[in-house]
């Protein structure tokens, strides 16, 4: 089976078990976005959720984390995985936006990747969900399932991004990468599936019988 034929099984499925798609992380405007997806490195969703949800109220601009300083915030984040490494980017990358964008967050992946503690992958969260640009962010996870769906063979996330962009039209990204992730951790789960159990990988893969390894990004 091509990579068409499957892409197409692929978004059937998924746009039936998710027409509309949450976003897992909580936020209160395009810079708390920013934040959390930062915090979410190496960190559950639900854990960076129940650690803002007592923040944003109060502190939800650039020079709001300026003025605490790194101290302040990493005793704010300290439930958080790496949360000094996270806090002095946090706090380096507000004092970036207060001085150089007038607190805005820009509205570029260049300007967005030359921030303190900000990626590809976070700029592409942030384009996507935040700005509404067509993005497609590939995280670990989606690497994992693009693998072990066949539409891709890249070794790093990059790779897989560029694979994807090229199979899947570019009106579906947005949604599709978020579908993804649900799906992922519902159904086709890295340790449960294994690549012959879901739906999508029964569809895509009807005669496959050993479980199927994936390389980690």
């Amino acid at each position: 089976m091509n990579n068409k034929k499957k892409s197409r099984i692929i978004l059937k499925i998924l746009n039936k078990t998710y027409p509309k798609v949450p976003i897992p992380l909580k936020y209160k405007n395009t810079f708390t976005l920013l934040i959390s997806v930062l915090l979410s490195a190496q960190c559950t969703d639900v854990n960076v959720n129940n650690v803002t949800k007592n923040i944003y109220p109060r502190y939800n601009k650039p020079k709001h984390f300026v003025n605490l300083g790194r101290k302040k915030i990493e005793r704010l984040i300290k439930r958080i995985g790496i949360f000094r490494v996270k806090a002095k980017s946090i706090f380096y990358l507000s004092k970036t936006l207060v001085e150089k964008y007038n607190g805005k967050v820009p509205r570029t992946y260049e300007e967005l990747e030359q921030l303190p503690g900000v990626g590809h992958k976070t700029a592409s969260v942030v384009m996507s969900q935040g700005f509404g640009f067509p993005a497609f962010p590939v995280d670990t996870h989606i690497h994992r399932l693009a693998q072990r769906w066949g539409l891709t063979n890249g070794k790093n996330v990059v790779q897989t991004e560029k694979d994807l962009k090229e199979i899947f039209p570019k009106k579906y990204w947005n949604k599709l990468h978020l579908q993804i992730i649900w799906y992922g951790r519902e159904y086709c789960k890295a340790r449960d599936c294994f690549g012959i159990t879901c739906k999508i990988c029964k569809s895509c893969y009807p005669n496959r019988i050993k479980p199927i390894k994936t390389k980690k990004a």
